[in-house]
Order: C-alpha cells, then sequence, then structure tokens
C-alpha cells in the first residue's frame, strides 16, 4: 500500500489518529488483521514512527482502553450521580454509553474479544473494573428510582443490569450488519423503551 504525505503532527494528535485507525482496523477488517505493520501503511507512517509513540501494540491497545476508562465510565459516574430525577439520568446514560460506542466503532470488538486481553491479568483487572463500574453506576440509577417511587421495587437490579451489559452486543452486531441504516439515535430511544418497560409498576 502506498504512503500518503502526512501532515506533521503533534505527539498527542498522532496518538489518537494511532488509536482512532485500530478502531477502524478492528471494526472493518477484524482483530486478526491487527498488525503494526499494516497500522503504519493506514497511516501512511513508518513502523518506527508508531514505536516512537508507543512501544508495542499492547500499549496502544492499553491507550485505548485507559481512553474508555477517562472517557466513558468518568462520564457515566457523573450522569449517575446528577441531582436529576431517575428518568432524566436513565436516558442520559444509556444514550451517552450508544453514542460513544458508535463513534468508537471497534470499541466493543477491541473489549470483548478475547484475543485483547487472553492471559493478561493486568489488562483483565482493567476489564473488569471498567465492567464493574458501568453496571453500579447503571444499578444506582434504578435504586434511585426505586426509591422515588416511580419504579418496581420488585425489581432485581443485579438481573436488569446484566441486561443492562447486553446492549453494547446487540448494537455490535446491528452496526456490523447494516452499518449503512443504523440509526444509533433511534436504537436508544429503543433500549430506553425497553428498560423502562421492564422498570414499570
Amino acid at each position: 500500500m502506498a504512503k500518503t504525505k502526512q501532515v506533521r503532527l503533534s505527539t498527542q494528535e498522532r496518538k489518537i489518529q494511532i488509536k482512532e485507525n485500530i478502531l477502524s482496523i478492528i471494526f472493518n477488517e477484524g482483530m486478526q488483521k491487527l498488525s503494526t505493520r499494516y497500522l503504519a501503511q493506514t497511516i501512511g507512517i513508518s513502523e518506527g514512527a508508531l514505536f516512537r509513540h508507543y512501544p508495542s501494540k499492547r500499549a496502544m491497545i492499553e491507550g485505548i482502553i485507559q481512553d474508555v476508562s477517562d472517557e466513558l465510565i468518568e462520564e457515566l459516574k457523573i450522569i449517575a450521580s446528577l441531582n436529576e430525577a431517575a428518568t432524566s439520568r436513565l436516558e442520559k446514560y444509556i444514550c451517552f454509553t450508544i453514542n460513544y460506542l458508535f463513534e468508537k466503532k471497534g470499541i466493543t470488538l477491541l473489549l470483548f474479544t478475547e484475543a485483547s486481553y487472553k492471559n493478561e491479568a493486568g489488562l483483565k483487572q482493567v476489564m473488569s473494573t471498567i465492567y464493574k463500574s458501568q453496571k453500579q453506576y447503571f444499578a444506582k440509577i434504578i435504586l434511585d428510582g426505586i426509591a422515588e417511587g416511580i419504579w418496581d421495587e420488585n425489581i432485581n437490579v443485579d438481573h436488569l443490569t446484566s441486561l443492562y451489559m447486553g446492549i453494547p452486543v446487540t448494537m455490535n452486531i446491528e452496526t456490523i450488519l447494516h452499518l449503512e441504516t443504523f440509526n444509533h439515535n433511534e436504537f436508544c430511544k429503543q433500549m430506553e423503551y425497553f428498560i423502562l418497560k421492564v422498570l414499570a409498576k
């Protein structure tokens, strides 16, 4: 593949470009296609230039996972703690998650593909923290709504949070199979409607 002439980017801009291209490769061509040589070709730089920003492919993937923690999990924590009605927070929580995953196509495949963290205890721990945090903040909103008296107090919150965690997988399948017609805003409304139906008294 021929290299294209590159505009000189700052270190931070180049790191963002590298991570964006990793996600694009994963989403469009699969994890098996992700090599540093191919990644460098898609960007139009040398492998050496990649390694000036990240010491290894593993470090690049760890950088993406850290972004998820910084950008997604921290925002979900803020949403869950807002001084607003539980229904409003639930809508924001669901839609922020869906919008983030839609913008970062490939992130779900990266996070939940065995190849991304196989036999790596440290990475598994980070993944576990991300997963548990999403469930924890979602559960807080549900419990607050039950305390407000607007949702069914007999709901098994743990079961509902586990069900909620399946939404990213469903969305990933939808985007892969129907990318041209998939409407993430409509999907958000559908998921919100479904969760509210389950919660209704």
